[in-house]
């Protein structure tokens, strides 16, 4: 995966060591720090567009984020694309869960996900939910879910 800023700027692919190196700089600032991470989605005719961002939040001072788009050619239902929204975040979670807590930094995993029935996205929410908590993470839907719906939201 090809990790930005949301300026552009390329960053290391080695998530990780380039989260490490951030909660390090953030910490050495005086900033208490919570991370979030969530994956959002956007289909075309012919594929489907996903961006995942991990979001830095500095208690009472703002944060920013690292983003990364991967296309799949080709469709699915509903469904299926939330569950897949899922799997990234998790994927991603994963990576850098044992750096967060080296750190003690509070996390949280975001599914673009809506909590009300009415809508279509709502069938994933038991699954993702699941999902989310059984890997041992904090799950939040819309509409707390703003690392999904609003950070990876803006690079899809």
């Amino acid at each position: 995966m090809s990790w930005r800023k949301l300026d552009g700027t390329f960053l290391d692919n080695d998530l990780p060591k380039l989260v490490e190196d951030t909660i390090q700089h953030e910490i050495k600032a005086g900033y208490q720090l919570k991370v979030c991470v969530g994956t959002d989605s956007q289909v075309y005719r012919n594929h489907i567009e996903f961006a995942s961002a991990v979001v830095f939040l500095r208690q009472g001072s703002g944060g920013f984020m690292f983003v990364n788009n991967h296309r799949y050619v080709g469709i699915m239902s509903i469904k299926e694309r939330m569950i897949t929204e899922v799997a990234q975040s998790i994927e991603v979670a994963y990576s850098i869960c044992d750096i967060l807590e080296k750190y003690k930094v509070d996390f949280e995993v975001h599914a673009d996900i809506n909590t009300n029935p009415n809508f279509k996205s709502n069938t994933a929410l038991r699954e993702a939910m699941g999902y989310i908590m059984g890997m041992g993470f904090q799950f939040k839907a819309k509409p707390e879910a703003f690392a999904s719906t609003s950070c990876a939201d803006k690079v899809v």
